[in-house]
């Protein structure tokens, strides 16, 4: 039976999902292009948690090691949230959401492999099972497909970033990470940046954001980062990178709903679209019913061998 305390935890959690869910609307909402977005974003939460760690009085060292892995980190964050972003601006909200939802199944494959521990039979079950979620999805919508290709690597990038965090939060404050990590990803926004303008890869999209972008922007560094994602590394110390992952693949589900509040018919998605979603919020929903029974089993072998 599930503490009090683990309750609170998962609850947490998935209310951090679903702001995380409002990230690709707001992406639409801004008239700047995906990678200045990326770099105001990771620019100002970076000057928020610096404030954050200076307020609390903690310290920002780190060992070298340490410090070149955060940054490491940092730059596949950075590019996580490009894809996701230019996934929404090619396709919509939905769409960019419902392919994040694979990247549990990439978590179940990576995470083993990182902690030298046998792949679970079950942990693949149900990231395929989420999978055939979005399979069903765009049998019906295959005209997003290059939405969905953006959406699927931003979404193996999301699984290298959680995998890397899930062994970093053991060792170093959640906070110190975040902020390395949002260095790390300005940094590597800032190159990019230089180099899709001088190529003009941005399609004529403004790297100065307008009066009414600031407001999204400021949003999306403090609530959805330094706030959100701080937090979900903290719960790491009490979850798996993989219940983490799989958690998030309601992240489509929120945010479809919160899309299609906000932007009407233009995310009105057809029949399959939401019959996929169903499959990937059975997965989620499968995975502490699943997992509980195997350990109660495991726990009754070892009981019963110990007679």
């Amino acid at each position: 039976m599930l503490s009090s305390t683990s309750v609170r935890s998962y609850l947490h959690l998935h209310f951090l999902v679903m702001i995380w869910g409002f990230t690709a609307i707001v992406g639409l909402m801004v008239s700047i292009s995906p990678v200045a977005l990326v770099l105001y974003r990771t620019l100002f939460a970076a000057i928020g948690l610096g404030i954050v760690i200076l307020s609390f009085k903690k310290s920002f060292a780190a060992a070298g090691r340490d410090l070149v892995k955060m940054l490491g980190v940092g730059f596949v964050l950075s590019g996580h949230w490009m894809l996701f972003f230019a996934s929404a601006r090619v396709s919509t909200a939905s769409v960019c959401l419902a392919g994040m939802a694979t990247t549990s199944l990439w978590t179940s494959l990576l995470e083993p492999l990182v902690n030298k521990r046998k792949i679970s039979p079950l942990e693949v079950g149900l990231g395929v099972l989420a999978f055939a979620g979005l399979y069903v999805v765009f049998r019906f919508e295959f005209d997003h497909a290059l939405g969905l290709g953006l959406a699927l690597a931003s979404a193996v990038l999301a699984a290298t970033f959680t995998v890397a965090n899930s062994r970093l939060v053991q060792r170093i404050d959640a906070w110190v990470i975040t902020f390395y990590e949002m260095v790390g990803a300005t940094l590597f926004s800032l190159l990019f940046l230089g180099i899709s303008e001088s190529l003009n890869w941005n399609n004529g999209a403004p790297f100065i954001p307008a009066s009414g972008d600031w407001i999204w922007i400021l949003f999306l560094a403090f609530v959805c980062t330094v706030y959100a994602s701080t937090m979900a590394t903290q719960l790491m110390k009490q979850f798996s990178a993989y219940l983490i992952n799989l958690t998030i693949n309601l992240e489509p589900v929120y945010g479809i709903a919160l899309a299609f509040f906000i932007f009407g018919e233009k995310e009105r998605m057809t029949q399959g679209f939401y019959m996929g979603t169903l499959l990937i919020l059975l997965a989620v929903l499968l995975y502490p019913l699943l997992t509980t029974t195997v350990l109660k089993k495991s726990n009754r072998k070892i009981i019963e061998a110990g007679k």
